[in-house]
């Protein structure tokens, strides 16, 4: 079994969700939001970040950690506020005694994975989400895009496993 920690890092919203893999199976161990106000300063939030993706680190203790690659904004302050939230959730997850394996993928390739179309919208990936992991409901939106990445990784993972039985590189 392997666990699998996919992250959505955002400054106001950061998603995240935890899955055990097993054969072919996933499923959900814990997903969630950590939710910023907006008018907290930048600070605040980034170490609000830090602290609950920590704690989501040290009670799940993720082999594997996944998050969307960073692609360019057009507004250059988005983009940098963007890439600090990112920068306070991974060293969360990197600053343990065993580190987890940190891996990134496109947005276009994790939607490909989820739902077999890259272009997907949020709510086409809350419901293949829902059904890959059996939820009874729909994850929200951040905790649902975290979960995605998760699962992009699980269905990398089992391909390769696949792949190296089949004889493959």
């Amino acid at each position: 079994m392997i666990r699998i920690l996919g992250l959505d890092p955002g400054s106001r919203h950061t998603g995240y969700g935890v899955i055990e893999i097993s054969g072919m199976g996933a499923r959900l161990l814990v997903c969630g939001v950590v939710d910023n106000p907006a008018i907290d300063p930048l600070p605040d939030r980034l170490a609000r970040i830090h602290h609950e993706i920590r704690e989501v680190v040290v009670a799940w203790t993720p082999a594997e950690v996944v998050v969307e690659k960073v692609f360019v904004h057009r507004n250059v302050h988005s983009a940098l506020v963007l890439g600090q939230a990112r920068g306070a959730a991974l060293a969360a997850v990197l600053d343990q005694p065993a580190p987890p394996v940190l891996t990134e993928y496109s947005p276009r390739e994790i939607k490909q994975a989820v739902t077999a179309y890259g272009a997907a919208q949020k709510a086409q990936i809350q419901k293949m989400v829902a059904l890959l992991l059996g939820l009874t409901g729909l994850p929200s939106v951040d905790a649902a895009d975290a979960l995605a990445v998760a699962l992009c990784h699980a269905h990398q993972l089992r391909w390769r496993r696949l792949n190296r039985l089949a004889g493959g590189t």
